[in-house]
């Protein structure tokens, strides 16, 4: 078999492939067979039919035959022979097959490119970390209060913070107008349109008000976007925000501690341990920042559009979980594509460097390491840990949870050997 390889854009390679004839002439012979035995014509039985005639009737179903065995395994023939790992499925082109002749094709991959370390240990960044404050533990008590707030309605105007029930129809430009009933949104926090939002504000409860409205030229809908339109808001229902004191009941009514001042102590210490966890990312990120701006190499499109269309689904799935149907929102991919690229080319670049940097320091987990891990998992998921791994390995998760390990002790060394500067 010939085989030649082209270095061409980026991380692409051209492979220009050519089988004998003799290997060829194999497997028109054997596609010819599996057809026969499944070739039926008025007057034969299945699996009777003359090859004469199965040549005749049948010579598209022989070629697709021989075009889904032999490419395929010509293809990783070639492969194997030019030492390449693509990592996306090939474009293949000009190919020519027939029988009694040569099969030829040129296959177009990408290739992980190959990095050049430059030194890796010893980068300097700066890092101070931040200890928990008193303002600190004074905003997470009030955001536990917040959770744990309750609105009572009352004989007054709108105002903002309150909790307000509205009756409203949308008439915009280009669309059929639309109601709903007893809508329920918090005043000021801009979880609605900016004209609703500020329409409400000074009404009572039975009192209304129309507003002209305008939609973004970015709107996350594209058939809304630069749209106008005008809004009916009628306030039916105008509710106070009342929060808990902050005292030994209110720590009782969490129901887990009897005082305050208990409630203060262990949500200082998981502040502290979230603060630990949070710094300790920080400083991996900048470390590994640092470390990608001293190598410069060119990243695979396959592997940065995987990781883009992982993105958007991640995105769809976030959607559904809402209860919202994501094939019946008006998605510009377009332009999700590129707010997508460059965070994506991000990361695919410190994914590629740390597994050379890991290539070249041997760093693997061991059997030990990933079962430990798969037990944590395990027990967080209250499932049987010999069940879990089975499915894991199924699923190929647990060849991902190998890589994940691995990333984190290559993370670990990086950041032990880091000059870090407060």
């Amino acid at each position: 078999m010939k085989v030649a390889v082209e270095a061409i854009e980026g991380c692409k390679r051209r492979l220009a492939v050519e089988a004998p004839v003799d290997v060829v002439q194999q497997e028109w012979e054997r596609a010819y067979g599996r057809v026969q035995k499944q070739a039926r014509l008025p007057g034969f039985r299945k699996g009777h039919v003359p090859r004469s005639l199965v040549k005749v009737h049948f010579s598209d179903d022989v070629r697709r035959e021989v075009a889904e065995h032999l490419i395929p395994d010509v293809y990783r023939q070639a492969l194997t022979e030019a030492k390449l790992d693509p990592v996306n499925e090939p474009d293949l082109q000009d190919v020519r097959l027939e029988e009694g002749a040569p099969l030829s094709f040129v296959a177009v991959v990408e290739v992980k490119p190959a990095i050049t370390l430059a030194d890796y240990k010893g980068v300097e960044v700066e890092h101070a970390p931040q200890p928990i404050t008193a303002d600190d533990l004074t905003a997470a008590l009030d955001h536990m209060r917040e959770q744990q707030a309750q609105f009572h309605a009352v004989e007054r105007p709108a105002a903002s913070g309150d909790l307000v029930v509205v009756d409203y129809t949308l008439a915009i430009d280009g669309h059929d107008p639309s109601s709903q009933t007893g809508y329920e949104f918090l005043v000021g926090a801009r979880n609605v349109l900016p004209e609703i939002d500020d329409a409400v504000v000074g009404l009572r409860a039975g009192e209304e008000r129309e507003v002209t409205l305008r939609f973004a030229d970015d709107h996350r809908r594209e058939d809304l976007r630069g749209r106008g339109g005008n809004a009916k808001v009628k306030v039916v229902e105008v509710k106070e925000k009342s929060l808990p004191a902050l005292d030994d009941d209110f720590a009782k009514s969490l129901g887990e501690f009897e005082t305050l001042e208990a409630l203060r102590s262990e949500l200082k210490k998981q502040l502290e341990s979230r603060r630990e966890h949070d710094e300790q990312r920080a400083l991996q990120e900048k470390v590994v920042d640092a470390i990608i701006a001293q190598h410069e190499f060119t990243v695979p499109d396959a592997l940065v559009m995987r990781q883009v269309a992982h993105r958007i689904e991640h995105a769809r799935e976030s959607v559904r979980r809402q209860g919202i149907d994501p094939e019946r929102m008006p998605w510009d991919y377009e332009k999700l594509i590129a707010e997508l690229k460059p965070g994506a080319e991000k990361a695919v670049r410190r994914a590629l460097l740390l597994e050379a940097i890991a290539d070249k320091e041997a760093i693997a987990p061991t059997d030990t390491d990933v079962d430990a891990e798969v037990e944590k998992i395990a027990q967080a998921s209250q499932r049987p840990t010999p069940a879990l791994r089975r499915m894991m390995e199924k699923s190929g998760d647990l060849e991902g949870l190998r890589q994940g390990i691995r990333d984190r002790m290559t993370l670990d060394l990086l950041v032990a050997n880091a000059k870090v500067k407060a």
